[in-house]
């Protein structure tokens, strides 16, 4: 258990989160022909949008409604307004979603009012699919704008039914959490089908996210889950809620369509994927496919590998709270401990993290804490805490710009688990052969060698990998 407290500095140092829009903007993003809209000034979707494309490292999608000081104190209608007919006319998407931003929920904007009278105006987009969700950016962060995201896709597109329709038992759907990368989902995929069932992923960013080049270009997301797809997901036999944060989508779905879910905190480690498989097996009616089987004793065989060196290892993680319950726990189990966890914002995982404390703060309260840190994880702008604390740094989590790949990264199920092992485990050995100036010098005055400005043996060190 957990001590979850609340830093109280008066201003955040180093940030580790990223604000609730962002957040509901990369949900957006994995609904095929979709154009996310951050309702706010340019500058905030210009950020989002750097973001983005330094991680994914592909064109992103993304609008504003360029709200400026005139048009934020009388109201954004007419920019809301003239921002969708644009948006129709260029790029003619399937969805639109509409995010808020601070300062247009902090003037109080009534988009959803908004949006009643767009309908009235425009008769002929009345097929359009426009989604609102507020998130405003002075509170929670980015796992909440993206976890609200889903949840209003759900209630906007899955049909309410009176009495539960005909249910089709081969099919699932998975609710994939903002931890999950499209390399997840692409491996989340391949199991679920093992056992002959039909996932629809919502969001599914392994569909425009993933690095794909499409034969011609469109101005909104490459792929995804359709607007049709969602609509038939109250006609799934099951949903699967992958990471906490899903638990509200979950229950809006069940209480629309009647399908029953099931919540999975994470699938990093080796007793959370036999639940998971167990789950799936016993849906389906098909026993664990030898393909699963065997992945399962690589996993038991790197872990028997990796205990040596990942024991009483001392590691600080900073990251979002599923990330956080995911990755720490894995690496508990693994024989680790976590001295220092820091993340973004509340939720009900943290008093059950197997650490003394977990603080809601930013990148120099982890650094505070990972003083004698054998290893730092955490995303890309943890990278000069590292530098300056000497410990090696394992990227994970967005945004990563300064590494290939981020996208492709895969934590989860049997063979995800056991690549972390091997990642992580690989970064120990490293830092185990690194020469240590500090015990040289000793051993070499401990020679005789008192004046160490004399001619020598000399040193060179090897910085740690920023």
């Amino acid at each position: 258990m957990a001590l979850v407290t609340q830093s109280k500095k008066a201003c955040t140092v180093n940030p580790l989160k990223m604000s609730q829009p962002i957040g509901g903007a990369l949900a957006f993003m994995g609904v095929a022909g979709c154009m996310p809209v951050l309702h706010g000034s340019q500058g905030c979707t210009s950020f989002g949008l750097v973001l983005f494309v330094r991680h994914f490292r592909e064109a992103i999608p993304l609008q504003t409604t360029a709200m400026n000081e005139v048009a934020t104190i009388l109201g954004g209608l007419d920019n809301i307004e003239q921002s969708i007919l644009n948006i129709v006319k260029r790029a003619n998407p399937q969805v639109i979603g509409i995010c808020s931003t601070g300062v247009t929920e902090t003037k109080g904007d009534d988009v959803d009012g908004y949006l009643k009278l767009f309908r009235k105006r425009h008769p002929e987009l009345a097929d359009l699919g426009i989604v609102y969700v507020s998130t405003p950016d002075f509170k929670d962060a980015f796992q909440d704008g993206f976890a609200k995201a889903v949840t209003k896709l759900v209630e906007e597109f899955v049909p309410r039914y009176e009495t539960p329709p005909q249910k089709a038992p081969q099919k699932v759907n998975v609710l994939a959490g903002c931890h999950l990368t499209p390399g997840d989902i692409d491996e989340l995929r391949d199991v679920i089908e093992c056992f002959g069932l039909q996932p629809i992923f919502l969001p599914d960013l392994s569909g425009s996210l993933d690095g794909h080049i499409p034969e011609d270009f469109t101005p909104t997301t490459l792929g995804g889950v359709s607007r049709a797809d969602i609509g038939e997901m109250g006609k799934a036999g099951w949903t699967l809620a992958i990471g906490e944060q899903m638990r509200d989508a979950a229950v809006a779905l069940e209480a629309r369509a009647g399908v029953p879910f099931a919540l999975f905190d994470r699938l990093t480690g080796l007793a959370a994927n036999d639940a998971f498989v167990s789950f799936l097996s016993k849906i389906s009616g098909r026993p664990a496919p030898l393909k699963l089987r065997r992945q399962r004793g690589q996993l038991v065989d790197a872990m028997l590998d990796g205990h040596f060196h990942f024991g009483a290892k001392r590691i600080a993680i900073g990251a979002e709270p599923d990330l956080l319950w995911s990755v720490g726990s894995f690496l508990r189990e693994m024989g680790a401990e976590i001295v220092a966890a820091v993340t973004t914002t509340s939720s009900p995982l943290l008093a059950k993290f197997p650490s003394n404390e977990v603080l809601i703060g930013d990148l120099e309260d982890l650094e505070q804490r990972a003083g004698d840190a054998d290893l730092l994880i955490t995303h890309a702008h943890g990278r000069q805490a590292a530098e300056r604390l000497g410990a090696p740094l394992y990227r994970l989590g967005l945004p990563t710009f300064d590494r290939l790949g981020a996208a492709h990264e895969v934590t989860v199920g049997y063979r995800g688990s056991r690549n972390l092992i091997f990642a992580i485990g690989n970064i120990f050995i490293a830092q185990a052969h690194e020469p240590n100036p500090e015990s040289w010098r000793q051993t070499f005055a401990s020679d005789g060698h008192t004046d160490l400005t004399t001619p020598g043996p000399q040193l060179v060190q090897i910085e740690p990998v920023a």
